[in-house]
């Protein structure tokens, strides 16, 4: 058969280099006429999702807006006892915060008295019982909150972490006024027949069952900080000859100290601006004793709750428990924001940046 017979298809010669550079340009560019998109450029972002941003955005400004607008709401009501003359005949400004001689007192006292025909608005009392209950609070649940995150986290088997996580976290869920009642009625007792104290509603009774509302704000946080160490580090430390309790504490607990700190930090706000609890477990008296546990106290919280529908709007009695929220708000300002320093201080050391 001749190399002219019409039957045979034509040779054809293999591409060069660059007719195959280009037979591959013309593909991509034919598959782009497809549907893909050229190089270089990036899908445009759909709308919902720019709807959803701003949505997300207002949420956000609308909730700093209602912060400030409570702040303001609770200025306005406090700030005219600096220019009102009826608050300035009962009240001077310097007894709400140094001791004072009153009459039939042998020496100058702190003391919180607002009914009587003399009344005494020193606040001191009040920020000294809610710090007392508060760190007592603080001592009891950190060690414990702690304690029970690590052992959730590194030690517990998968059957037993599925039980305690979700049950210390119930906790949360109980309403504060039934723990109030359990403290009370239960917890008082106990306290009483266990170490004699002199008050049965005191600093401790009241501490003991405010811890049992922070216990699961620590351990929540604290576990989940825990279980976001990167195992490589723990495998690392065991294959370097560690033991277990070698790797938790000086290898996962430092890298997750960000996150436990900061479990810490809103346990101590949410101790100190509980009411039902220390209102009904305290004793409500308002005794100028910062050393001794077993007395009873009287916080700021407590104090606004139970005083501030019994006074008249406007009355010089109405404008101090204003002020109380006031410094409440600014003492857990100042706190968070001392506390988020401190963790972005820890966080910036732990990761060198």
């Amino acid at each position: 058969m001749s190399a002219a017979d019409p039957a045979m298809p034509p040779l054809t010669a293999k591409p060069t280099g660059a007719e195959a550079a280009d037979l591959g340009g013309q593909a991509d560019a034919s598959a782009s006429g497809r549907g893909a998109p050229p190089l270089g450029t990036t899908f445009q972002t759909p709308l919902w999702h720019k709807v959803a941003e701003k949505i997300i955005t207002f949420m956000a400004l609308t909730a700093i807006a209602a912060i400030v607008l409570i702040f303001l709401f609770i200025a306005r009501e406090a700030l005219p006892m600096l220019w009102e003359a009826e608050f300035a005949h009962e009240v001077n400004l310097r007894d709400l915060f140094f001791a004072r001689q009153w009459n039939g007192y042998d020496e100058a006292v702190y003391i919180w008295q607002p009914v009587g025909s003399v009344p005494k608005y020193n606040v001191i009392p009040l920020f000294v019982g809610a710090l007392k209950v508060t760190v007592l609070a603080m001592l009891m649940s950190v060690p414990l909150g702690i304690g029970s995150a690590l052992f959730v986290a590194l030690y517990a088997p998968r059957r037993v972490r599925e039980v305690v996580k979700p049950m210390v976290e119930l906790l949360a869920g109980i309403p504060s006024v039934v723990l109030g009642f359990f403290a009370l009625m239960v917890v008082a007792t106990w306290a009483q027949d266990l170490f004699d104290f002199r008050f049965r509603l005191n600093a401790v009774v009241a501490a003991i069952a405010l811890s049992l509302t922070i216990v699961p704000v620590i351990f929540t946080i604290a576990e989940d900080a825990l279980q976001a160490v990167p195992r490589s580090l723990s495998e690392a430390a065991l294959a370097l000859g560690a033991r277990k309790y070698q790797v938790a504490l000086r290898v996962v607990v430092p890298a997750a100290i960000p996150g436990i700190a900061a479990g810490v930090v809103l346990g101590f706000g949410r101790a100190i601006g509980e009411t039902m609890i220390v209102l009904m477990a305290s004793g409500n008296a308002a005794m100028m004793e910062p050393f001794n546990m077993a007395t009873s106290v009287r916080t700021v919280t407590a104090t606004i709750a139970a005083e501030l529908g019994e006074v008249a709007v406007g009355d010089p009695h109405w404008r101090v428990l204003f002020l109380l929220g006031v410094l409440l708000f600014a003492v857990t300002f100042v706190l968070n924001v001392i506390g988020d320093l401190a963790i972005r201080r820890l966080q910036k050391r732990l990761t060198a940046t």
